[in-house]
Order: C-alpha cells, then sequence, then structure tokens
C-alpha cells in the first residue's frame, strides 16, 4: 500500500518561507515523479510543482523562482521550498504521486499567509 505524507505547513506572515516534506512508503520511491499540488479555497485543486525521477523539475507560472522541489531518494521524501509566500499562496497543499495507474495522495498540510 503506497501512503504519502506531508507536513511542514503552518502560518507564516507575507515575505516568509516554509519548507513542505512529503515523505513516501509502499513504492520504489525513487523512479517515480513526484507532484505537489495545492486546493485555494473554493477553487479546483492545482499542480504547483513537479520533479522526475531523474530530476527535472517543472513549476507552475505563479510560483516560478518562489518555489523550488526536491527529493532525497534515501529518505523517500520530496520537499517544496516556498519562498517570498504572500496571502494567494494559502492553500492546502498535497502531495501525489502516480503508481500503476492510480493516483495516491496524502491528506495534505495547511499553508497559511497572512498579509
Amino acid at each position: 500500500q503506497v501512503y504519502l505524507m506531508e507536513s511542514g505547513g503552518g502560518l507564516v506572515q507575507s515575505g516568509g518561507s516554509l519548507r513542505l516534506s512529503c515523505a513516501a512508503s509502499g513504492l520504489n520511491f525513487k523512479i517515480f515523479p513526484i507532484n505537489w499540488y495545492r486546493q485555494l479555497p473554493g477553487k479546483e485543486r492545482e499542480m504547483v510543482a513537479q520533479i522526475t525521477s531523474s530530476g527535472l523539475t517543472n513549476y507552475t507560472d505563479s510560483v516560478r523562482g518562489r518555489f523550488t522541489i526536491s527529493r532525497d531518494n534515501v529518505r523517500n521524501t520530496a520537499y517544496l521550498q516556498m519562498n517570498s509566500l504572500n496571502p494567494d499562496d494559502t492553500a492546502v497543499y498535497y502531495c501525489n504521486v502516480n503508481y500503476k495507474q492510480r493516483g495516491y495522495w496524502g491528506r495534505g498540510t495547511q499553508v497559511t499567509v497572512s498579509s
């Protein structure tokens, strides 16, 4: 069974930083792309960042240059470093992996940015 668990969310002032973690188990972590999504209040879940098995990264335009996705294949953990946060980044953040044609999600971690 695949499990993902996010951590590291919290309340931060505008301009601040947070580092989210996504701990994975139940799969050969190093061979799968990992995605970070977020769901803003009243909106659809959107992909924020992706990292491939080889370390290639991609970001949605609104976070490019402020967020950095990375992975540690020894610890089976992915990270999302978030800098220069603003209130528009307030959301529940989820990590995601597609494994055997099924999407797996963690329970999410709340990020709240105050102005």
